[in-house]
């Protein structure tokens, strides 16, 4: 019984230690440091909660852009950051694909980075030039299957290559990748007609979708864009159990303490939860989530796995 009883008094002492190390935390400016630039969806997202954690945080909170290498230097500073106050924005393909892209990376980013949330869903949609003469995605698939046809992305290894590349293996087509330096110039030569098609950015083409500029084939993941609901998914339009999911997420270094991040985290899921930020989240098609610690573990293994996959049989690697 003395055991028993000396086991759940130091149990207990642990717990009120952590509550009391979350209660202390933070003791100086938070610095959120964004590894894309600004104007990025994760940029957007840390400057709506920045007043807000930082009246809930009692400190000055800092949104800092480093961008470059597809998130992989800002991810690479955060995890030598000892400060206990330096965290991570960005699109989980940080974690998720750059691993498997990148083989001489300075550090490893699902050993040296750690949860804290995944804030937001977001798409990637197909589009076409209307030149291009196809409206559904199964004429695309059908299109490319007579001739050799091209698609703009972002980037090679950013989140539209990807979605493309997915569906490519998944529909045994092929297109040719024609590359940008990010969405919004890519936009602007499908837009032009120069490459016919696009896997890129929603909030980037949809305002050319809806005046009829581009015609929309399909959106990336297992839901609809709010924005533009009549556009199916990938699986709705034929391609069975495909799914193209992207989030903006938060990331803490390795050995911050598990009570920095659950405060962290609920006072994220805080202020994702007003409804006007919801609303303007929404209006960029982004879709709040603001999971838990374990569950944004768990959605990140899944996907590591997922686009390794693709990688692999694309044969795709960036250094």
């Amino acid at each position: 019984m003395h055991c028993i009883l000396k086991t759940c008094l130091g149990a207990g002492l642990l717990a009120l230690a952590a509550v009391a190390q979350a209660q202390s935390w933070p003791t100086k400016p938070v610095r959120l440091l964004v590894a894309f630039p600004a104007g990025a969806p994760g940029d957007v997202i840390a400057r709506l909660l920045q007043p807000q954690l930082q009246q809930a945080l009692g400190q000055p909170v800092i949104v800092d852009n480093k961008p470059g290498a597809g998130g992989n230097i800002g991810a690479q500073e955060v995890a030598r950051a000892t400060d206990g106050h330096t965290f991570l924005i960005g699109p989980d393909t940080m974690l998720t694909i750059n691993p498997h892209l990148y083989k001489k990376l300075a550090f490893k980013p699902t050993e040296d980075l750690l949860p804290v949330t995944y804030l937001a869903r977001f798409n990637q949609m197909l589009v076409c030039h209307p030149s291009a003469g196809v409206k559904t995605l199964d004429e695309l698939l059908a299109a490319t299957r007579k001739q050799k046809l091209s698609y703009a992305s972002g980037g090679p290894g950013v989140p539209g290559h990807m979605a493309m590349e997915m569906l490519l293996t998944d529909t045994k087509t092929e297109m040719a990748h024609v590359p940008y330096r990010g969405p919004a110039p890519a936009a602007q030569d499908v837009l032009g007609g120069s490459v016919p098609c696009g896997f890129l950015a929603t909030p980037v083409v949809g305002p050319f979708v809806r005046e009829g500029k581009l015609v929309a084939l399909a959106v990336s993941g297992t839901r609809r864009t709010a924005s533009l609901p009549n556009v199916p998914t990938v699986a709705e339009a034929g391609v069975a159990g495909y799914d193209a999911s992207f989030f903006e997420t938060v990331w803490a270094p390795k050995g911050t303490p598990t009570a920095v991040i659950d405060r962290l985290q609920q006072e994220i899921a805080r202020g994702l939860a007003q409804p006007d930020t919801v609303a303007k989240l929404a209006g960029l098609d982004l879709e709040v989530v603001a999971s838990k610690p374990a569950d944004a573990a768990r959605q990140m293994r899944a996907d590591y796995d997922k686009w390794g996959g693709v990688t692999s049989r694309v044969k795709l690697q960036l250094d």
